[in-house]
């Protein structure tokens, strides 16, 4: 790619970008969500007579963006979850990591099996691990809309927050099985733990100790608002890009270390966050964006299979398992409907999809890609309209 194409490439997001800024209010009114404008523009921009952006699914620098984003997302959502509430209320989001992950995982590597009779079954699994994790911030406007009991909002920002994680060892995991035919034995089961480990204990040390260095500079007049700021993103990719450096899970990482900053900070340094989310708001719109330039073209070979497959996994694959993860836990079926609806998919099965594309044979991986997207975009489009909605009813019945 010429250096001159580069530049058309970057103009062309940085214009999408100001537009959204500009009309998202009134496009918001009208349940178009960032995710969904920014895809279309980059269908749009990057195909057809009017493509500026000549990018191919496997170009360097995608994937690390999309996990980066993925990263820093992680850590400013948990950073403004409260620990105290969440140790009172720990049991919920177990329930859904613990169980509702697993049996969606599960449900979903069965559904492509049946629906993909032609794909292997670690392959199956692949798709199936990596469409269950959901998207805190594809899910923003359900867990920022107060009209939401608080109680539902933090169970699913927190379930959201750490299911990425979870979920890449057994991607990993799958991916390696489906390329070498390896059985379940001859896979080392304490790898994924480790990995888990390393990355609660090192997200934990790297957030609890930049934030209160952070902390001990403001009160000591060494470090000026605006440095810190800046810092408490850097300590998101230094929580991630460090844990994975040492073999840890990145993703655990920077979600951790963003509970851990949060509760060393407390309110003291509130506005920091400030600019993180807008960090973590303008990567997400780029990786949006790419997402429609390289990603989507590729629907264009869907069949009925993928529609098939994209709408079970929004709804049974997912709202089963949600239901008997939350058996006995008091909940209405209203509740217990919305806790399941609301799992969009998003940058985490994107991360999922380039990882597959990358590391499997170029039939399955292109199988798995799109599959995976297909997913995606429906979320996008279904979870991105329903979510004002659905919060409105919803809070109207249920205040809290």
């Amino acid at each position: 790619m010429e250096h001159g194409l580069n530049l058309a490439a970057v103009a062309a997001i940085a214009a999408a970008v100001v537009l959204w800024s500009v009309f998202s209010d009134r496009l918001e009114r009208w349940n178009i969500s960032a995710a969904t404008a920014l895809v279309a523009a980059g269908l749009l921009l990057a195909n057809g007579p009017t493509g500026v952006l000549h990018v191919g699914i496997g170009s360097t620098g995608i994937r690390e963006l999309a996990e980066f984003t993925l990263a820093i997302v992680l850590f400013g959502d948990a950073a403004g979850v409260s620990v105290r509430e969440l140790a009172r209320d720990a049991g919920l989001p177990g329930r859904l990591l613990l169980v509702g992950l697993p049996l969606t995982m599960a449900a979903g590597t069965v559904a492509a099996k049946l629906i993909f009779p032609g794909l292997s079954w670690w392959v199956c699994a692949v798709i199936g691990a990596a469409v269950a994790p959901t998207d805190a911030a594809l899910g923003a406007p359900i867990i920022e809309d107060r009209r939401v009991p608080r109680r539902i909002r933090r169970v699913l920002n927190v379930e959201s927050g750490l299911n990425d994680g979870i979920a890449t060892p057994f991607v990993k995991f799958f991916l390696v099985a489906a390329v070498a035919g390896t059985s379940l034995e001859s896979v080392s089961e304490t790898g994924a733990l480790k990995e888990l480990l390393l990355g609660a204990v090192g997200g934990a040390a790297i957030g609890a100790i930049g934030g209160w260095l952070l902390v001990m500079a403001r009160a000591y007049g060494l470090g000026g608002t605006a440095y810190g700021k800046v810092g408490a993103t850097a300590l998101a990719v230094l929580a991630y890009a460090g844990v994975v450096h040492v073999g840890g899970n990145g993703f655990v990482a920077a979600f951790v270390a963003g509970l851990a900053y949060g509760a060393v900070t407390t309110d003291r340094l509130e506005e920091s966050l400030e600019f993180t989310h807008g960090v973590a708001g303008l990567m997400s719109l780029v990786v949006w964006f790419i997402f429609g330039a390289v990603m989507v073209p590729i629907l264009q070979e869907v069949s009925w299979r993928e529609v098939l497959f994209a709408a079970l996994a929004l709804t049974a694959v997912r709202l089963v398992p949600v239901a008997l993860s939350l058996i006995g836990a008091g909940f209405d079926r209203a509740t217990v409907g919305v806790i399941g609806w609301f799992g969009p998919r998003g940058l985490a099965s994107v991360v999922f999809a380039l990882l597959a594309y990358d590391d499997l044979t170029p039939i399955d991986g292109h199988h798995a890609v799109r599959i995976i997207t297909m997913t995606v975009v429906a979320s996008v489009v279904l979870h991105g309209v329903s979510a004002a909605p659905v919060a409105a009813r919803y809070g109207a019945t249920h205040p809290g």
